[in-house]
Parts: structure tokens; C-alpha cells; sequence
């Protein structure tokens, strides 16, 4: 039956007698087998025994069996397959109990199953499954590593501001460096459709009237405004309630504003004085890009010069005049920008709806010498984190140690990939993506008296992660394979291991070991693998990653399928009317327990 199936998709393709590479990759998309190009083109060569790019329908069952019949998988089926060819409903049964955990499974659910993956009619009718049906189930969204009701929206969504954490981005206009490249609608479209929910826009004067957002005080080009609110107009409501907060400075109270609900306001300016944002005394950084290499001297001495004059203006603690049209003041009710002090003048002084940014460095000071009291400011105002000013390249920082302080606005450069993009991608997969996360107990109740530094959980939660195999890593020079498991959390939960290396492949290396991590704050923390090709020389090459939150992992799945983004792809969940930009580059065999 098996054959017959195969033949009855495959054999028109054949007529000719044999097939070429192109219609070799078409047919394997038409079985539903997904595959990296390099490894095709591979096992094609291995298979084309004349050599003349050519290969029969033997030749293909080959290459098909190659990419479909993972042997790990074959295995399992084998112990629980009495005939190694078919799998019964009560085979199938017992499957599901032994190895995934589905205790309350019944023949119902089992033929589910088998009706929904099994490809071989004949098969189906009889409530069976073939090795097919099974490998297609083993690889399909059931098998996720990743829950699914955390692919929807399931948190509490009533509550304060405060008590969430916000995808945020940081100046989201640019998609190059700080101050010298481009602004880009583009960054505002990617963060948006990424998730991102509090975004920047960075308004000055142009032109004829027309304002302008740009990095100000830098060479980074300018957008106009209007474009700008066209992008998010289009891209800001995937997934929201249609409603925008404006956070900026505000004049005056509320009850100032309500009172002046149907006047005039139409082009009155308000002129202010303020103390400026005042960069963290201990940022001592030698501020040198690698962007500034140029050979001509008078525009290198002109680009260090605006370098050091924006650092500076950064730091500098003074008093200036700001002028803010009264109109846009009036749109800032619950989210006004106020600055910070200290967290006891907040404490006496701070309203509900007054927020404050605090830069990168002098937020770390706080988090680590007066934890509790951070987490006490959190619990009632809306804290922004931003990069300091010498990410000039746009790095980014770790963004886990202010989420263990209750930090709601983390802000990030979106268009920079690396470690803390993947962990906030990772961590905002949860509550179907829509870019809120409801703070954990330990971060919302005073009463608990958290400190990520010094909580120990008397009942810390074990996990053990067997990790079987990999499937079609990318290739490189070496094809030395290994996985790293981190996890990220409060400081003692933070911790990594290492699989050994699996010598010159990269197509199915198969490590089967087990990994025992103990976690004190699980809701805290999140799980990064982490794919590398070991090199004789040098750093590892990276390969892929899959980052997501400790509690959205399956418990107790015995073979789950896991897909790792490249450096430029976003994780491999589709958000409406959003194309996939994820390649798969690996699929992970885990059994975890808990």
C-alpha cells in the first residue's frame, strides 16, 4: 500500500524516465518534506550515479527516504509497531501514555489522529497508521516544543500598565547605526509586525512646515512625519484593540487638560524650562565606531567631532527651554514622560500615569544595590530602559536583568540581531505574540518581597531535557555539530551546557544526552538553544536558535520539533497578513520533565 501511494504522487513526473535537481526539490515539497538546498543538492550528487544531473524514480525513493525516514523516528515506531510496518489504534495509544504523557487519551483521540495524518486511504479506513502517517504527526505543530494555548492571548488583560511587560523598541526608525545612516519607515513596519508595542518617533521641525523624524544632533537621515503615522496606521493594529497612547512631556494636570476639552488650541506653543536627561556619570566609554573609516581626514575629524559633541550633549546636566505645542501636549494623559529622581522622591512625588526613562547603566547600578526598591517603583510607574549613548553600533544589552526588576518598557534596537534580540523574541512569543506579558506574582505582590539576587525557591522546579538528534543543520566548512542549552533568569537560575561534537555532520547528528538544570524562579526564566559548528580556529560558527519561556514548553513531550532562526529571520510564528521570514534549519528531538 505503501508503494502504491508513493508511485500513484510521484510517477508522472517520471514519464520523461528520469528527473533533474529542480524537479527533484519540487517533488519533495509536494510530499511535504522541507529541506535545506545545500543538503539536497547533496544527496542528490551522492544519488546521480551517471553523473549527467539526472535520476531515476529509484534513485529518488532514495533521496526521499533519506530526508523522510529519520532513523530516530523509525526507531520509535519500531518498539511500539508489533509488525515495524503499522501502528493500531491502541499501539498508538500507547505511544501517546508512555512517551508524551497524554494520560487521558482514548481511541477517539487516537483515530484523530490517525485520520488527520495518515496520507494512505486504505490505512485510514482501517484506523491504522503507517510509518508515514506517523513521521507526518511527529513533525507536525501537535509535536511542538511550544504550547499551544501560549499561542494565543491568555493572560489577564484588565489589569494596570504597570503590571505588564511592553515590547518596546528603541529609536525605531533607524536600521543602521546611531548616528550616521539611515532612517528607515522599514524599522517601524518590521518592529511593528514583530510585535513591538511602544515605538519612537523623534519629531522635529523641517521644511515648509513639515515635520521631521531623525536621531536629532546626528547625520542619520530624515523621514517625514506624515509617513510615518502612515506606516503605523497600517502595521500598528494586527493584533490590538485599536487604541494608541501617546507618552511624551506633558504641560500641566490632567484636570488642566479636561478643562480645556473644545478650545482653541490650534497652533499655540507653550515655552517650559527643564533639567535634561542626564547620561550616568560612569559612562567612561572611548567613543570609536568602525563605521568611521574613511581615507579622507577632514570628513573622519567632522564625524568624530559630531560623535563627541552628541556624547556629550548626552551627559552634560543643564537647564534648557523646551517648546511643546499644546495640542500634542494634550494627547498625553496616561503615560506622561516624567524624570527620575530617585525611588523615594518618586515614592512621595510620582503620579499613576507619570513614567520614567532610565539609561542602561545607571539602571543596572539600581538593579543590583537597591533590587527590592526597583521592583517596589515598578509595581506602580511604567519604567522605560534605554541603550547608553555610546551604542553607537546599535548593540543591544541584556534585557533579562531589568525584567527581574519588573522593568515594563525594555527598549531594544529591533534591527540589530544577536543574544538580545533572540531572548526578546523568545520571551514575547507568550500571550499569542500581541506583545503584553502579565508580570509573574513574585513582581506584581510587595508582600513576597522579591529580590532576583537573593530568592531561593524551597521547591525549585527540576528540569531535564534529553536531546536525541538534529536534522539538516546548515552546512559549513567543518560540519563539527553541537548544541548549547542556556537559561536565562534571575542570577542563580542562569547557567549553560554543552552537547558534545558530532564529527562531519551536520545532515542528522545524533547526540542523545541528557541535561539536569535546577530552577529556582521558572516564571523568570527563559530556555535558548542553541546550534554551532565547531571551529579548529577561532569562535564557533553560528547556526540557528530557538529561544522561548521556560513555562510555554510542552512538559513531557518525547519528540518535538523545534525550528532555529537565522541571524536575520524573525522566529517562525506567522502573524496576519505577515510572510514567514523564517528558514528551518533544525529540527530537535527533547523529552523534558518537570
Amino acid at each position: 500500500m505503501e508503494n502504491r501511494w508513493f508511485l500513484s504522487i510521484i510517477q508522472e513526473d517520471f514519464r520523461a524516465g528520469r528527473i533533474s535537481l529542480e524537479k527533484t526539490v519540487k517533488l519533495l515539497e509536494k510530499l511535504n518534506i522541507r529541506c535545506d538546498g545545500n543538503h539536497v543538492k547533496n544527496v542528490f550528487k551522492e544519488n546521480d550515479k551517471q553523473k549527467n544531473g539526472k535520476i531515476t524514480i529509484e534513485d529518488f525513493r532514495a533521496i526521499y527516504r533519506s530526508f523522510a525516514y529519520r532513523e530516530d523516528i523509525v526507531e520509535i515506531f519500531n518498539v511500539y509497531s508489533r509488525n515495524h510496518k503499522i501502528l493500531s489504534e491502541q499501539n498508538l495509544m500507547e505511544f501517546l501514555k508512555k512517551e508524551q504523557y497524554v494520560l487521558e487519551i482514548d481511541k477517539v483521540i487516537a483515530n484523530e489522529i490517525i485520520q488527520k495524518y495518515e496520507p494512505i486511504e486504505e490505512v485510514k479506513n482501517q484506523h491504522q497508521m503507517t510509518i508515514e502517517g506517523f513521521l507526518r504527526y511527529m513533525n507536525s505543530n501537535d509535536c511542538l516544543l511550544f504550547k499551544k494555548n501560549c499561542t494565543q492571548v491568555y493572560h489577564d488583560m484588565t489589569r494596570p500598565l504597570s503590571d505588564y511587560f511592553i515590547s518596546s523598541s528603541h529609536n525605531t526608525y533607524l536600521i543602521s547605526g546611531q548616528l550616521i545612516g539611515p532612517s528607515d519607515l522599514w524599522g517601524y513596519a518590521s518592529a511593528l509586525v514583530k510585535g513591538c508595542r511602544c515605538i519612537e518617533i523623534d519629531c522635529w521641525d523641517g521644511s515648509q512646515n513639515e515635520p521631521v523624524v531623525y536621531h536629532g544632533y546626528t547625520l542619520t537621515s530624515k523621514i517625514l512625519f506624515k509617513t510615518v503615522i502612515q506606516v503605523i496606521n497600517k502595521y500598528a493594529f494586527m493584533a490590538l484593540k485599536f487604541k494608541i497612547l501617546v507618552k511624551n512631556k506633558k504641560i500641566g494636570t490632567i484636570e488642566e487638560t479636561i478643562e480645556r476639552i473644545g478650545t482653541n488650541k490650534q497652533g499655540r506653543i507653550v515655552e517650559y524650562e527643564e533639567e535634561e536627561d542626564e547620561e550616568e556619570s560612569e559612562e567612561k566609554d572611548n567613543v570609536t565606531t568602525p563605521m568611521l573609516k574613511e581615507n579622507k581626514e577632514k570628513e573622519l575629524e567632522e564625524k568624530k567631532s559630531i560623535i563627541s559633541n552628541f556624547i556629550s550633549y548626552s551627559k552634560k546636566k543643564k537647564i534648557r527651554k523646551v517648546k511643546l505645542s499644546l495640542e500634542l501636549s494634550d494627547l498625553v494623559i496616561y503615560t506622561k514622560a516624567e524624570k527620575f529622581k530617585s525611588f523615594h522622591h518618586a515614592q512621595i512625588n510620582q503620579k499613576f500615569n507619570e513614567n520614567n526613562s532610565i539609561g542602561e547603566l545607571r539602571a543596572r547600578k539600581l538593579s543590583k544595590q537597591k533590587a527590592r526598591e526597583f521592583i517596589s517603583h515598578t509595581n506602580s510607574f511604567i519604567t522605560r530602559i534605554y541603550p547608553k549613548a555610546t551604542r553607537t553600533d546599535s548593540s543591544n544589552y541584556i534585557p533579562q536583568e531589568f525584567w527581574n526588576v519588573g522593568c515594563q518598557m525594555v527598549a531594544l534596537n529591533f534591527q540589530t540581531p544577536g543574544v538580545p534580540m533572540d531572548l526578546y523574541n523568545g520571551k514575547f512569543l507568550d500571550n499569542g505574540g500581541c506583545g503584553y506579558l502579565l508580570k509573574p506574582e513574585i513582581l506584581r505582590n510587595p508582600k513576597l518581597n522579591f529580590s532576583p539576587s537573593e530568592f531561593k525557591h524551597y521547591n525549585p522546579t527540576i528540569l531535564s531535557i534529553r536531546l536525541i538528534s538534529g536534522f539538516q543543520l546548515p552546512s559549513t566548512y567543518w560540519n563539527n555539530s553541537l548544541v548549547l542549552i542556556e537559561i536565562y533568569g534571575i542570577p542563580d537560575d542562569q547557567t549553560k551546557q554543552q552537547t558534545h561534537v558530532i564529527r562531519r555532520n551536520a545532515f542528522d547528528p545524533r547526540w542523545n544526552e541528557t541535561f539536569t538544570f535546577t530552577i529556582h524562579a521558572p516564571e523568570m526564566a527563559l530556555i535558548r538553544f542553541v546550534a554551532e559548528s565547531q571551529s579548529t580556529i577561532g569562535a564557533n560558527e553560528f547556526l540557528g536558535q530557538y529561544t522561548l519561556p521556560l513555562l510555554c514548553m510542552e512538559k513531557d513531550k518525547f519528540l518535538l520539533s523545534a525550528m532555529m532562526s537565522f541571524h536575520y529571520f524573525s522566529l517562525p510564528f506567522k502573524k496576519a497578513s505577515q510572510e514567514s521570514l523564517t528558514i528551518p534549519l533544525c529540527t530537535y528531538c527533547f523529552t523534558v520533565g518537570a
